[in-house]
Order: C-alpha cells, then sequence, then structure tokens
C-alpha cells in the first residue's frame, strides 16, 4: 500500500486534487481492528467544484500514468496493487472529516486518515449494519473521543439516528 499512497500525494502534489482523506474501513484500521474491506474509500477536494464529473481529471492523469480500473473491483483503479475507490466530499460532514484528517506515517509515507470519531459519525450517518458494527468497535476502544462523537453527532444531525441504533 506504501506505493499507492505514494500516488495519491502525487496526484495532490500535481494539483489534479486539493486534498484527500482515507476514509471507511481502511481508514478504520488506523484506530481499531476492521471489518475485512478490499479496496481504499479515498475522499477527495477538487480544485474545481463546478465541475460536472469531478473525478475525470483523477482517471485521465491515473491512465496517463497506466493506471487501470481494477478487474474485480469496477468501481475502483487498482494502483500498485490497491483497489482505490475515489470518492467526492459532497457533503459538509464529509468536507471537514477531511479538512481535519490526521496525517499518519505510513513506511515513510505521509498520509491523511479521517479521525475516528468522523470515521464514526459517517457510519452512522451511512447507516449499514456492519457500519454499527465500527461504531460499536470505536467506541470500545482506547483512546476515542466520546465527547467529540457526541458533539459531531449533534452538530451533523445524527443524534437520534444514533440513538435508535442502539435500542
Amino acid at each position: 500500500m506504501k506505493k499507492t499512497l505514494e500516488v495519491l500525494n502525487r496526484l495532490k502534489t500535481n494539483k489534479v486534487i486539493n486534498d484527500y482523506a482515507i476514509g471507511g474501513a481502511m481508514g478504520a484500521l488506523f484506530y481499531i481492528e476492521s471489518v475485512s474491506t478490499m479496496d481504499l474509500d479515498v475522499f477527495v477536494l477538487f480544485p474545481d467544484e463546478s465541475n460536472l464529473l469531478p473525478l475525470a481529471p483523477i482517471y485521465a492523469q491515473l491512465k496517463d500514468w497506466g493506471y487501470r480500473e481494477d478487474d474485480n473491483e469496477k468501481e475502483c483503479i487498482n494502483i500498485e496493487g490497491t483497489p482505490v475507490q475515489f470518492l467526492p466530499a459532497y457533503d459538509e460532514l464529509l468536507q471537514e472529516a477531511l479538512t481535519f484528517a490526521r496525517t499518519f506515517d505510513y513506511q515513510g509515507v505521509a498520509t491523511k486518515v479521517m479521525l475516528a470519531e468522523y470515521l464514526a459519525v459517517i457510519c452512522v450517518n451511512t447507516g449499514r449494519v456492519k457500519d454499527k458494527l465500527r461504531v460499536d468497535m470505536f467506541l470500545s476502544s482506547e483512546g476515542f473521543d466520546v465527547v467529540k462523537f457526541n458533539m459531531l453527532l449533534a452538530k451533523f444531525g445524527l443524534k437520534e439516528r444514533f440513538e435508535q441504533w442502539k435500542m
């Protein structure tokens, strides 16, 4: 995955994207043991927000660099053996999660990962069974800031959904 992260950083350096942060199950792996996943979810901010096809410049640049659609995960691009799914940070929650992402060193490569509390709130927003399991793991993990999590739930109008989830 080191080489994959280097390519993501190159996309940012070349100004194809303004910024990125890893989310989803791979993002969760930086904090907790996660449910298995096949792809790397990369949330991105774009230089041109008016573009109707915001992912097109990413795919064009990656194609120029020799990367292609993943044979097993059609919505992904295979970058150095890792299926990568690019997702626009399309709402305020994702944009804020990306903005406040933490930089980790992964085998000598700086990479941004959404904070655990944002990952958990995104899980509540998404609402799948596997997301509920991931939130339970976050809540029981050392270092998880429950106060911050509750503040984010309230800020993004998800407190009631979370309370219903716990029933």
